[in-house]
């Protein structure tokens, strides 16, 4: 099964091209021949990124091998990729990759701990370099390569050090878009144990830690189980998805004993956000799949992963919101429209396409309450790839990923709870315990990729 379709823009054909060229007027690096120092150590590994232009686009589509996936930004400056090579590791070349949303200015970095940073390049003409700042959240990483103003393609850089980190931190876009790389490759000496690379006999492993669930719509009603239990109708308007028999009564028993519209039809949970209105019309959408991942950790926490407790209650987004700034988590976009930037409130799609919401639950628990008074105090969001002490348990992330097949003027647009920023998810876990554990184990802890059956 694959992640959400990733979105495709429309530029210049010769941008595709470019990326297996190398442009010798634009390297500020020296490539270095094939040879035995030259192993390629990234692929596969965990990657992290600042941001990603949605789901279609993780860090780790820049680190698996696959020169037809990539890893794209939310449009702004600065960004960076970091991936975590699996242990220490002596770096000599780094080779990047670029979509036609490349940058001009960037600096390679390398850390043993993913916070203190040392040099590891240094342009070859200094005179010809763009001056780039020091990223004001950490103003002791020191800048290890500097590139000039270039035209993107494919960029072989020569580098000297160690770490276990490597990381690319861009400062100026090309282009009004992100910036975008189709693969972020290491090479050198050492690091950790490599993933494995005997295709297994499903097929090859794909390094991207997940599982998911397909739970198609089920039922609307104005009820809440988690904020407002045992009160029918005290809630605003809920598409409800998974379990069938959701309302403001279901307790975990009810989850347990019911059947749902999710694949695999095993996953009993229940999964509810805030009807969409258009022109005052409910309209219900058509793609709703529910991703369980381990990024946004180090692989050292994945591998720790423990399963999702049962009867857990989360609660993620902002329902009583009242702008844009008041929720960071929830985020509009356009499927196959990336040129439309993603926002916390709704986004113009263009004609063809269809209205997206993204939407990550917190994935650090505290270990003891499968609920909270405000059901959001229990879960923690990762703090600089690690869960914090106040909530040491990693768990799986839930992404919950919706398609609408709606376009169009966005005034035309309100959900129940009130404007597209206000958008929300609540979520009862009531998979099997097995089952769960089983997906944890084979699917998280290891970094791959399954499908709906929880395999590879």
């Amino acid at each position: 099964m694959r992640r959400a379709p990733r979105k495709i823009r429309t530029r210049r054909a010769a941008a595709t091209g470019a990326l297996f060229v190398l442009l010798a007027g634009y390297l500020t690096g020296t490539a270095l021949p094939a040879g035995a120092a030259d192993t390629l150590l990234s692929q596969g590994r965990s990657a992290t990124a600042s941001s990603t232009e949605n789901g279609g686009t993780p860090a780790a589509a820049a680190v698996d091998g696959d020169n037809g996936t990539r890893w794209s930004s939310g449009f702004a400056d600065p960004q960076w990729i970091r991936v975590d090579l699996g242990g220490t590791a002596t770096v000599n070349r780094v080779v990047l990759r670029w979509e036609s949303a490349y940058a001009r200015a960037f600096t390679v970095q390398t850390s043993t701990d993913a916070t203190n940073w040392t040099t590891v390049h240094t342009p070859t003409d200094a005179t010809n370099c763009t001056t780039v700042h020091t990223p004001t959240d950490a103003p002791n990483w020191p800048t290890v390569h500097t590139t000039p103003t270039g035209n993107g393609g494919v960029q072989d850089l020569a580098v000297s050090g160690t770490g276990r980190y490597v990381r690319v931190h861009t400062t100026a876009r090309a282009t009004p878009y992100g910036v975008s790389l189709w693969e972020f490759q290491v090479y050198g000496t050492g690091g950790g144990t490599p993933p494995p690379s005997t295709p297994p006999p499903g097929g090859p492993i794909v390094r991207v830690a997940e599982f998911l669930a397909e739970c198609p719509y089920s039922h609307r009603l104005p009820d809440d189980p988690i904020i407002f239990p045992g009160l029918p109708g005290a809630s605003h308007m809920h598409s409800f998805f998974g379990s069938r028999v959701t309302n403001a009564h279901t307790d975990l028993d009810d989850l347990l004993g019911s059947t749902s519209t999710c694949s695999p039809s095993i996953d009993v949970s229940s999964y509810w956000v805030p009807t969409l209105y258009v022109d005052n019309v409910p309209v219900e959408p058509t793609g709703t799949t529910f991703y369980y991942l381990g990024e946004g950790v180090r692989d050292d926490i994945i591998a720790r992963t423990q399963p999702l407790p049962l009867g857990l209650r989360i609660v993620a987004g902002n329902a009583r919101a009242t702008g844009p700034g008041d929720n960071t988590i929830a985020r509009w976009s356009c499927l196959h429209a990336g040129h439309v930037g993603a926002s916390t409130n709704f986004v113009n799609c263009p004609t063809g396409t269809m209205l997206e919401s993204y939407l990550d639950f917190p994935q650090c628990w505290n270990g003891r309450d499968l609920d909270s008074p405000d059901h959001k105090s229990h879960m923690a969001y990762p703090v600089a790839g690690a869960c914090p002490a106040s909530h040491p348990v990693p768990v799986p992330k839930l992404r919950q990923v919706l398609r609408y097949p709606v376009n169009g003027d966005p005034a035309r647009f309100r959900l129940a709870s009130g404007p597209g920023y206000t958008m929300h998810g609540d979520f009862f876990n009531a998979w099997p315990e097995a089952e769960m554990a089983r997906r944890v184990n084979d699917c998280i802890r290891p970094i791959i990729k399954c499908g709906v059956n929880g395999r590879p």
